[in-house]
């Protein structure tokens, strides 16, 4: 792991982040256990989060594609495991949601066997960026998630996600207290990004950020 948040997105990198994400990206399927999980051994981008914090938008934010992943108002749609390919060379990972308490109990407790088995056993798996709602900040479902990361040694970078739904002293706020919860974590990536899918926030810098973790 780098050893500090200084220097790790210089224009290099935001600039090789960009052409990355100019290649060909498709969805190519979507995995319901650990069977149908892809054997070829391309390096994988993982996105996790609690339920209804943007994965998928911002996933199609970062594509430059209004629907390549399915997005939804209902929590708990993404079901499944989705896989998409970039130009055959890495995939980006879009993971059901975590911490919706409305969805029955036994989907739940489905969804979070499949990614914890999936987090823990899969070599392929570069990093994973762990998706937090700006306006909420790390809630317990994310905690437990960060421990779990932690105990598996699988490399993880915090993006607070809906940064333009609150004010600039808030999301000031609640990037400072995401910087030192994560001093706490050993798997934790330091650098933590802020974006809006809805107004392109951060979104160069989450290009540059997959970059590199796709070539670290």
């Amino acid at each position: 792991m780098e050893n500090s948040a200084e220097n790790l997105i210089d224009s290099a990198a935001l600039a090789s982040g960009k052409a990355l994400f100019r290649r060909p990206i498709e969805f190519v399927k979507g995995v319901v256990n650990v069977d149908g999980l892809p054997t070829d051994g391309r390096p994988e981008i993982a996105f996790a989060g609690r339920s209804n914090v943007g994965k998928s938008s911002l996933i199609n934010a970062l594509c430059g594609r209004k629907a390549l992943a399915r997005t939804s108002n209902t929590p708990g749609r993404t079901r499944e495991i989705n896989y998409f390919s970039i130009e055959a060379q890495a995939y980006l990972v879009d993971m059901p949601g975590y911490g919706y308490a409305k969805v029955p109990k036994e989907l739940v407790a489905g969804w979070t066997k499949l990614i914890e088995t999936y987090l823990r056993g899969r070599i392929s798996l570069k990093r994973t960026f762990l998706l937090i709602d700006a306006r909420h900040g790390v809630k317990k479902n994310d905690r437990e998630i960060m421990k779990q990361l932690d105990q598996a040694a699988v490399l993880y970078q915090v993006v607070l996600t809906k940064a333009d739904k609150i004010k600039t002293n808030q999301l000031e706020t609640c990037l400072l207290e995401t910087k030192d919860l994560i001093k706490k974590h050993p798997a934790c990536y330091p650098l933590v990004l802020c974006t809006s899918s809805q107004k392109n926030t951060g979104i160069a810098e989450l290009k540059a950020a997959v970059f590199l973790a796709l070539n670290s």
